[in-house]
């Protein structure tokens, strides 16, 4: 389906609370939602581009510029936009966009190549846990009563006191009822990572993603402690490692596709996973139910059975772009239903900054 006009937006959305990323304290996220539209039937299809100050390279304003080259170029028009010089976000959000027209003039949900034959009804979220013990084990009890099982406790080599406390809390409390996943962004040294290792219930841990500064040294991790790891930065920083580490050190890959650069590439991570006998675990970095709602469809595409996604950040976000904002309901996200939601924008909160015709 070929788009005749291309709009760009902007949006600033408050965070419920600061987000800190790589020690950088955010209060809102910004982000540019790319419209694209037809001249014969009248459909518009949406995509994001959203790079996240102290995850990413690129800035909001050098994302712009990158699309604003393209658009003027009309080389997305020919599909000549996928090549390793675009920016991982500005790749994503125009796959996104292109994906999303198709399906919406088709009335079809959109299928991959490689992807499951029967896309499952729902992906499972892991919730998202962060702070100190008692805002941790507040949020697990009232998550748990929402239907969530799978949880994802961000710790580090600076407050791995608090960690081992707030773990030992949900073992305490939960037992072998829920998953618990650890993520420490490369935070510890290997022997800061084994001390640590040796103070928590290790049979309560699913996995630690990105233990360590050095991921060389994951095998070494696993052997000494049992307890498998899995890649997130990893995966765009040093993606030859991924051939390297022992497979049993490993037991997940996260997938944020607007960082490993768009759709098809997380796609492919995806089917290398399921190879593996690795979970892939889809994950945001705080976008909108744009996103959201199309990394819950990647999620389905990729597994009739999809391990619990991070996809829970939207809990963060004081409101979405969407008319109907985006959502778990008992721990689960209903994929067609999200999908079909997520095609539908309120532009009241977009401000328009340019318009192309193609």
């Amino acid at each position: 389906m070929k788009a005749a006009h291309a709009l760009l937006y902007r949006y600033a959305i408050p965070f419920t609370e600061a987000i800190t990323v790589n020690g950088l304290k955010l209060l809102h996220r910004e982000g540019i939602i790319l419209a694209l539209k037809t001249k014969e039937d009248g459909h518009t299809a949406y995509g994001e581009i959203a790079p996240l100050p102290g995850l990413h390279k690129e800035t909001l304003a050098s994302a712009e510029a990158q699309l604003v080259e393209v658009l003027s170029k009309h080389e997305f028009v020919n599909h000549t936009i996928f090549h390793d010089q675009l920016f991982p976000s500005v790749r994503t959000g125009l796959e996104m966009a292109m994906i999303n027209l198709d399906a919406t003039a088709s009335g079809e949900s959109p299928t991959f190549s490689n992807a499951s034959a029967h896309p499952a009804k729902h992906v499972p979220v892991n919730a998202l846990l962060f702070g100190d013990t008692q805002q941790v084990e507040q949020r697990a009890v009232e998550y748990f009563n929402l239907g969530y099982r799978t949880f994802k406790l961000k710790i580090s080599s600076g407050n791995s006191d608090i960690a081992i406390r707030s773990i030992e809390t949900l073992h305490r409390i939960f037992g072998n009822t829920i998953d618990i996943r650890l993520d420490a962004n490369q935070s510890f040294s290997l022997d800061d990572a084994l001390e640590f290792a040796g103070h928590i219930p290790l049979a309560s841990i699913a996995y630690i993603e990105e233990p360590l500064k050095n991921a060389e040294d994951l095998g070494e991790f696993f052997a000494k402690t049992g307890i498998p790891a899995a890649l997130d930065e990893t995966l765009w920083q040093k993606p030859e490692l991924l051939e390297k580490i022992p497979q049993k050190a490993l037991a997940a890959l996260i997938l944020k596709p607007n960082q490993l650069g768009g759709i098809s590439v997380a796609l492919e991570l995806a089917q290398y996973a399921k190879k593996n006998n690795l979970l892939t675990v889809f994950s945001s970095a705080f976008e909108s139910g744009i996103s959201l709602s199309f990394y819950t469809w990647l999620a389905a595409s990729a597994s009739s059975e999809p391990a619990a996604c991070g996809l829970d950040t939207y809990r963060y976000l004081k409101h979405d772009l969407l008319e109907t904002p985006f959502r778990a309901e008992n721990g689960l996200l209903d994929t067609y239903k999200l999908y079909r939601e997520g095609l539908i924008v309120n532009k009241s909160d977009l401000k328009l900054i340019s318009l192309w015709s193609m």
